[in-house]
């Protein structure tokens, strides 16, 4: 039987770099060999992955954000054209509409091959961060970007969502209904699970037995970080004898530890580190609108702690309120002390919320995911070749 050739297009392809990345590399690593051949074109990645060709184009830096770059065609695409219909694709992998997605969009209509996607990223709502400056462009902005997802999706065959409060987003954007699919994330139990709590650790850490709160995720502010900000001058402000532990980096660490000289920031943390912190600490934080997934609350509830995030994007999907976790107005740090507080307060809700966590993460499995993708592939790729 002749495999499945998929050409897969992303930005950036560096392992464990983002939560796109994360799932982008769930997928990869669970490639059946035997049935699917990939080449994979990226702006920033390893020269090979999973043992297949990674071809790497130029990138361009976005201002105001150095930790990303965006990957264009448009210097190689004499010699990228060349290379993908040599390898003669039978479908298509778009990781994000940007410059170097349109181009495999359009390459997918020149060879005539069906295109799958994943909406790993909320746009529309980073506008409000990177336009904070020129708040008379923000709703222009919106309705371009708005209008740039609608056409590029639309001419999708298959677009993964990761929640239902984004799949009706999307449908409000004008996105067809029929080519959008919920396909959620996964998660691993044996790393990120209650045995890995150390409180010894977390003391020799912070040099007391307080309750502590955390927060994991890249340092950038579209993550809502001045509400964190005010969350901390609120628990000054109110003496509370509360530890502030932040895990991650990114372009914001500097003017947060400026802001929030007695929290604990831990920087970048590798999965075993990263599954004892969420383990050991009492309450996770996580207050930001810009999520389609939120990989970091999944990881927190699995490791039965609980959650206090923002009533807004594709987060709020995993809490029933009161019951498995707490949602909060998204920009009123208040909200979220009152809730920490009652967590911290009380034992006997700490516990519940804990053991509901867990069981709300045990539908979430990769293989899972992982089988219903490959699935898809060899089934857009075979309804595709008997049109």
């Amino acid at each position: 039987m002749e495999k499945v050739k998929v050409a897969f297009f992303a930005d950036m392809l560096i392992a464990d770099f983002d939560g796109a990345s994360k799932t982008m590399y769930q997928l990869i690593k669970r490639i059946p060999t035997d049935r699917f051949e990939f080449l994979f074109v990226c702006g920033e990645g390893p020269e090979s992955i999973a043992g297949f060709k990674c071809m790497r184009v130029f990138t361009l830096s976005i201002p105001g954000n150095k930790s990303y770059r965006v990957a264009t065609a448009m210097f190689q695409k004499t010699a990228l054209d060349r290379d993908i219909d040599h390898f003669s694709p039978d479908i298509i992998h778009i990781a994000t509409p940007s410059l170097l997605g349109n181009y495999a969009l359009k390459t997918a209509k020149r060879i005539g091959i069906p295109v799958i996607s994943i909406y790993h990223t909320h746009f529309v709502s980073y506008v409000n961060y990177y336009a904070k400056h020129f708040p008379f462009l923000i709703d222009f902005t919106k309705d371009r970007i708005k209008n740039m997802l609608k056409i590029f999706y639309n001419q999708c065959d298959t677009v993964y969502v990761p929640s239902c409060t984004m799949i009706d987003e999307l449908v409000m954007t004008g996105i067809r209904p029929d080519v959008l699919k919920l396909w959620e994330r996964g998660i691993d139990k044996n790393l990120f699970n209650p045995s890995k709590r150390d409180r010894k650790s977390m003391r020799a850490m912070t040099g007391n037995d307080n309750p502590c709160i955390l927060f994991a995720s890249r340092l950038v502010w579209e993550k809502n970080l001045q509400t964190m900000i005010d969350l901390y001058v609120l628990i000054e402000k109110y003496g509370l004898n509360y530890n502030f532990i932040i895990a991650g980096d990114g372009v914001a660490a500097r003017s947060l530890e400026k802001q929030m000289p007695k929290a604990f920031f831990l920087g970048f943390l590798g999965h075993e580190k990263l599954a004892s912190v969420y383990a050991s600490s009492d309450v996770f934080f996580f207050p930001s609108v810009t999520e389609t997934f939120g990989n970091v609350v999944l990881e927190a509830m699995a490791s039965g702690l609980p959650c206090v995030i923002a009533d807004s994007g594709g987060s709020r999907d995993f809490i029933r309120k009161g019951e498995n976790g707490f949602l909060c107005s998204s920009y009123d740090a208040g909200d979220y002390l009152n809730r920490i507080c009652e967590i911290i307060e009380q034992p006997e809700l700490a516990k519940r919320l804990s053991e509901k966590g867990i069981a709300s993460t045990k539908k979430y499995v990769w293989e899972n995911l992982a089988n219903e993708y490959f699935e898809d592939l060899k089934s857009l790729a075979f309804r595709k070749a008997v049109i």
